[in-house]
């Protein structure tokens, strides 16, 4: 018996998501060559195929979603991640942190994120020190399937070099993101790009893009003012470690994130907050994936919180 007419469910919203995206692959093809391609196109191919499991017994179509989410994952790796390496990550985000819970609309976690973290845990070599350097001229990475593997410290991420050198990489090349990184996280540029596509297109809330850079920058100042020695400075802290990126690309997904306007500014704060405590006091270098999933954990329970709290009020307001 066939699935669905449509082997896709129709999800308008995906596709604006997408559309943002644009601008940061193309800036990863430039930076670490066309493997970028390669790796999402298996990833996409694998995630689907894990969803199409699920979907077949249910005899519903596959979610646009799930291609959303293997890019997102894909852009979260490093260009030389093996592919096997990558195909677990995706089919355990998909069966694990989505589906598992009912499919999409009713997972808890971010798919991409849990598969990605899921990684970081078992296979942190390929996650945490196999970088490649970044193409700085054009054509860069236009001509080569893969840029070069780092052989020094000097090239590797801009955190890990503050963290073991004490140097800072200069805030220009950070905003235009010729540094080694995961792919889709060194440019600050094309990640506000996708940014302003998303709001344009009304495909996300500003309250959850920009609630998490104000509690990073909020409590990266404080830190700064106290002369904590980990801290970067909350200039250098934005625009490093992919904290924009997960900020405007996965705290604002929709289904694991609050629904109350209020919820929705604390739920970002917090990510924000404890990014950056994982990186100054944790032994992890990043730390935005871990917070999201954290809050995404407690963002129903923010949400009843204030549902409840405007009950309340609007009692009060009607006994007056």
């Amino acid at each position: 018996m066939p699935i669905s007419k449509n082997i896709f469910m129709k999800q308008p919203m995906m596709r604006k998501v997408l559309y943002s995206l644009i601008p940061v692959i193309f800036g990863a093809i430039y930076f670490f060559g066309w493997r970028t391609i390669i790796l999402m196109s298996v990833v996409v191919l694998f995630g689907f195929l894990t969803e199409l499991i699920f979907k077949r017994k249910q005899k519903k179509p596959v979610t646009e979603a799930v291609i959303v989410s293997a890019i997102l994952f894909t852009l979260t790796l490093p260009v030389s991640t093996p592919f096997w390496v990558a195909i677990i990550g995706i089919i355990f985000g998909i069966a694990f942190a989505k589906e598992v819970f009912g499919g999409f609309g009713h997972n808890v976690f971010n798919p991409a994120l849990a598969g990605r973290t899921f990684l970081y845990v078992c296979f942190p070599e390929y996650l945490t020190v196999r970088w490649n350097v970044a193409a700085d001229t054009f054509p860069g990475g236009f001509l080569q399937y893969m840029t070069p593997a780092v052989d020094t410290m000097s090239s590797s991420t801009p955190l890990t070099i503050l963290r073991q050198t004490g140097e800072a990489l200069p805030l220009q090349q950070l905003f235009w993101g010729n540094v080694s990184g995961s792919m889709g996280e060194t440019s600050v540029f094309l990640i506000l790009i996708g940014a302003v596509i998303l709001l344009y297109t009304k495909a996300a809330d500003w309250r959850l893009m920009v609630s998490p850079i104000i509690g990073f920058v909020g409590l990266s100042s404080i830190l700064t003012l106290m002369g904590v020695a980990n801290d970067p400075g909350p200039l250098f802290g934005l625009l490093s470690g992919g904290i924009l990126f997960v900020a405007i690309f996965f705290a604002t997904e929709p289904i694991t994130a609050p629904k109350n306007k209020e919820a929705k500014i604390i739920y970002g704060l917090f990510i924000g907050i404890i990014t950056l405590l994982i990186r100054v006091y944790g032994i992890f270098v990043g730390g935005a994936m871990f917070a999201v999933l954290i809050m995404n954990t407690f963002a129903p329970i923010i949400d009843i919180g204030f549902k409840n709290l405007n009950s309340r009020k609007r009692k009060q307001v009607k006994a007056a």
